[in-house]
């Protein structure tokens, strides 16, 4: 006798910081390495490495709202109806000061001119990804309003 299919996700998104999100859902759209990467319930196991950009949850409990969540990259494994990320940093929009993104982007812009005037590859490299989260974060933000 087959166990009756659920059609519920559970989502969990930890970081170093602890548990940022925790909620069942319907569907969840990941940036993976390969492309975005949608989920349902009864998915096959994976397990996958993620990039920075932005997690879109679709909630059981309010089937016209989605979730949208930042993340700084890290990887994701699914199991048994359970999608755990496990994420270098993950802030939902919500949560997500647009002023203090947008002063870390012109940070991060400053930090890549003076690199590149000083041909410091490994400098330029940390203010790319430091622009490049920054611009997640303000595009998640929006992506909200």
């Amino acid at each position: 006798m087959m166990a009756e299919e659920q059609k519920v996700l559970t989502v969990n998104i930890v970081t170093p910081d602890g548990v940022v999100y925790d909620h069942h859902a319907s569907m969840l759209v990941v940036p993976a390495m390969a492309g975005q990467l949608g989920i349902m319930a009864n998915h096959e196991p994976i397990i996958t490495p993620l990039e920075i950009g932005e997690i879109r949850v679709k909630r059981t409990d309010n089937p016209g709202h989605e979730d949208a969540i930042a993340i700084t990259g890290g990887f994701m494994e699914v199991s048994h109806n359970i999608a755990s990320i496990v994420a270098d940093g993950a802030e939902r929009a919500r949560d997500i000061n647009l002023s203090r993104a947008q002063r870390a982007k012109q940070r991060a812009e400053d930090a890549i001119k003076t690199a590149s005037e000083k041909h410091d590859s490994d400098e330029l490299r940390r203010a790319q990804i430091a622009l490049q989260r920054a611009m997640n974060r303000i595009d998640v933000k929006n992506h909200l309003q």
